[in-house]
C-alpha cells in the first residue's frame, strides 16, 4: 500500500464526531477522526511496512502516526529514531500508542529510560516514567526504589499533566509489588493527593494510588 492510499482510507473512515472527541482531548487539527477500530482494520490490511511506517510518520497526521506505530518494526529504529519521535509528538492517545507498540518491544530501552527520565521534553519524560513503571514490574533490580519515591514525591506535584500520570503509575506499581515500600508508596499519594477526585466509570479502579495500590493487594489475596 502507498502512502496515498492508507491516507485515503483513513479519510474515508473519518467522522466530525471523533474529530470534536480529539480536539476535546488536545488534538491538533492534522486529523481525519478516525476510530480506533478503524485504524486497526486499515493496519490489517498493511501487516507490516516499516518504510511505509516512516512516511505516516512524517504527514504528522493524527490517525496516520496511530497507524504507523502498528505496522512500523521497532528494532529497525535507531535510539535517535525513537527519541525523535517522543519529541516530536503532543498528543497523548498517540504517546501511548508508540509507547505500546513501539517503545516497548524495543530490545534496548534502558539507555532511552535513563536519558528520558531527566528530559526536560514532557512527553520524552512519560515514556521514561513509562518504561521505570515497567522496570519496577519486570525488573526491578536495575532500579533503586526509595531514590524513585524520593523523586516522585519532590517532582510529581509540579510535573506536567501528561508526566505526572506516568509517575503516578510507577508510584503505585512500587506500593503494589513491594511490600517494604508499601507504607511509605500509600503516604505518597494521601499526601500528595493527585487523582483523588479522578472520575471513574463503575467496575473501574481508580487512579488515585492509595485506591489503587489498595485494591490491587485485595486482589491478590
Amino acid at each position: 500500500m502507498t502512502l496515498q492510499e492508507a491516507l485515503a482510507q483513513l479519510e474515508a473512515f473519518g467522522n466530525e464526531k471523533m474529530r470534536a472527541h480529539n480536539r476535546k482531548h488536545g488534538a491538533r487539527d492534522n486529523q481525519f477522526g478516525v476510530k480506533m477500530g478503524d485504524i486497526r482494520t486499515v493496519a490489517k490490511k498493511i501487516k507490516s511496512d516499516h518504510a511505509l511506517a516512516l512516511e505516516l510518520w512524517d504527514t504528522d497526521n493524527i490517525e496516520a502516526r496511530l497507524l504507523a506505530t502498528l505496522v512500523i518494526s521497532p528494532k529497525k529504529l535507531s535510539h535517535d529514531d525513537l527519541h525523535r519521535m517522543v519529541t516530536s509528538e503532543r498528543f497523548v492517545q498517540v504517546a501511548d500508542w508508540l509507547y505500546a507498540y513501539v517503545i516497548k518491544p524495543y530490545p534496548d530501552t534502558e539507555p532511552l529510560r535513563q536519558a528520558w527520565m531527566q528530559s526536560a521534553d514532557g512527553m520524552a519524560a512519560r515514556a521514561g516514567w513509562s518504561l521505570t513503571s515497567g522496570c519496577v514490574v519486570r525488573n526491578p533490580g536495575i532500579l533503586d526504589l526509595p531514590a524513585l519515591l524520593d523523586r516522585i514525591e519532590a517532582e510529581m506535584p509540579g510535573a506536567a499533566p501528561e508526566v505526572q500520570w506516568t509517575m503516578n503509575s510507577t508510584l503505585a506499581q512500587i506500593g503494589i509489588h513491594f511490600p517494604e515500600h508499601r507504607s511509605r508508596a500509600l503516604a505518597i499519594g494521601e499526601k500528595l493527593g493527585i487523582y483523588r477526585d479522578y472520575p471513574v466509570s463503575k467496575g473501574c479502579t481508580s487512579p488515585f494510588a492509595p485506591i489503587w495500590i489498595n485494591e490491587m493487594v485485595r486482589r491478590q489475596g
